[in-house]
């Protein structure tokens, strides 16, 4: 095992996670992206866009569902049955057509998307040391906003080479390929072929005794624990700006601003790469308070709060007469977003037991997911009559509120 050892395996498994979330989030972000051209063929409304996306977001409020699932049967072979289900899900929108049969495809395609963050938390959890966690939490949630950079070039492509349909196909080939690689290099610290025994023992010795796993997960147990509702609620009011981001800022960047499709694909990137260096802000802030003797969830609390800050200048999307200072204001909520968000789903590896990891991040991500509905409904409802501008300053406040339930709900371990 030594002779044919990686080193520093833990990263590349990591890494190999990132190419999920690449493809999981592109898969997802097409529709976004393809809206302008697809409502116009399809003759769908606003409001009936608004009920598309809240399919999709009923689907992913199956989380909780797929975390216990991951925790039951174990990532390599659980997370792999999701990925190609996807995949598969992916490829057949080539034969959606109007808005009922979008949304149909969009509530099974949520459902097996939905197992990505709890598959990701329980990774990390078994793979990293708490010191670690921050940083690989960081990483991995990189390749969310890289599948929605990839997005809008791969759409346009599409559109120019055949049609939007090539675009949902080539991101479902993607995800099954990935799947292959991942049963075939993916097992557990315990039973990975590769690892060497100088890092199963850095690993193990990293790992919070208080959190090693204890027979199977209790959701009833779960759902009386303040830390659930700490991270839950926070997350509720945090994630419709995700929503926002994929599938109405194509939308909005086409019918308020005035771009096309070139310039979507020139544009509509831009806040998701900001994303990604929040990706990377978040962990590091965290990681500088507690070089300086700040404990784990405090120094986590105060980089969500400083997310939640920055996130006010969102509010100001709609006010700017300049698209170009829209898009850097947009650029501005992506950043401080996944600053904030990656925060705050880490947590859940931070205070949940290794048997329940998953489960408990489902539960946060049904409430992420269902603030995403809720916003996404009311937006397609309303966005004809009242206009854009009242979500954005909505989108701006509410994760203050957030950084006030952190600090109120979560306990720090004893």
């Amino acid at each position: 095992m030594t002779r044919f050892g990686i080193p520093r395996l833990r990263w590349t498994i990591i890494a190999l996670f990132v190419g999920a979330m690449v493809i999981n989030y592109l898969a997802r972000a097409v529709l976004g992206v393809a809206a302008p051209v697809i409502l116009t063929e399809q003759h769908i409304s606003s409001e009936q866009y608004g009920w598309i996306t809240g399919a999709f977001q009923v689907g992913v409020m199956f989380q909780p569902l797929a975390g216990y699932l991951l925790d039951g049967m174990g990532l390599r072979l659980g997370f792999a049955l999701f990925a190609m289900a996807w995949s598969a899900i992916t490829m057949a929108h080539v034969f959606a057509s109007g808005w009922l049969g979008f949304a149909a495809l969009r509530g099974a395609l949520g459902v097996a998307e939905g197992s990505a963050q709890p598959a990701g938390q329980k990774l990390v959890a078994e793979w990293f040391p708490a010191r670690e966690r921050g940083v690989a939490g960081g990483i991995y949630n990189i390749g969310a906003s890289f599948g929605a950079v990839f997005a809008p070039p791969l759409v346009a492509w599409a559109v120019m080479t055949q049609s939007w349909r090539l675009a949902f196909l080539v991101a479902g080939a993607l995800g099954l390929a990935w799947s292959l690689v991942w049963l075939f290099f993916y097992d557990s610290p315990a039973r990975h072929r590769r690892i060497r025994p100088e890092e199963r023992a850095h690993i193990a010795a990293g790992q919070e005794v208080r959190l090693a796993a204890e027979g199977r997960a209790s959701i009833p147990a779960l759902l009386r624990r303040r830390d659930l509702w700490g991270i839950a609620l926070p997350r509720l009011l945090a994630d419709p700006v995700w929503g926002m981001l994929s599938f109405w800022m194509p939308l909005y960047l086409a019918r308020q601003r005035g771009f096309d499709l070139t310039q979507i694909a020139l544009f509509a990137w831009l806040p998701f790469l900001a994303a990604d260096l929040g990706c990377l802000f978040g962990p590091a802030i965290a990681a500088f308070l507690q070089r300086r003797g700040v404990s784990l969830i405090d120094a986590r609390r105060s980089a969500f709060t400083l997310g939640a800050v920055m996130m006010t200048g969102m509010a100001f999307v709609g006010a700017v007469e300049s698209p170009y200072a829209a898009v850097a204001l947009l650029c501005l909520g992506g950043f401080a977003h996944q600053t904030l968000s990656v925060t705050v789903i880490t947590m859940a590896s931070d205070l949940f037991r290794r048997n329940e990891v998953a489960t408990a991040a489902g539960m946060a991500g049904f409430a992420g997911n269902l603030g995403v509905l809720v916003f996404s409904l009311l937006l397609g409802g309303l966005v004809d009559q009242v206009g854009y501008t009242p979500f954005f300053i909505l989108l701006g406040l509410l994760d203050l509120i957030g950084a006030a339930l952190l600090w109120t709900l979560v306990r720090k371990p004893r």
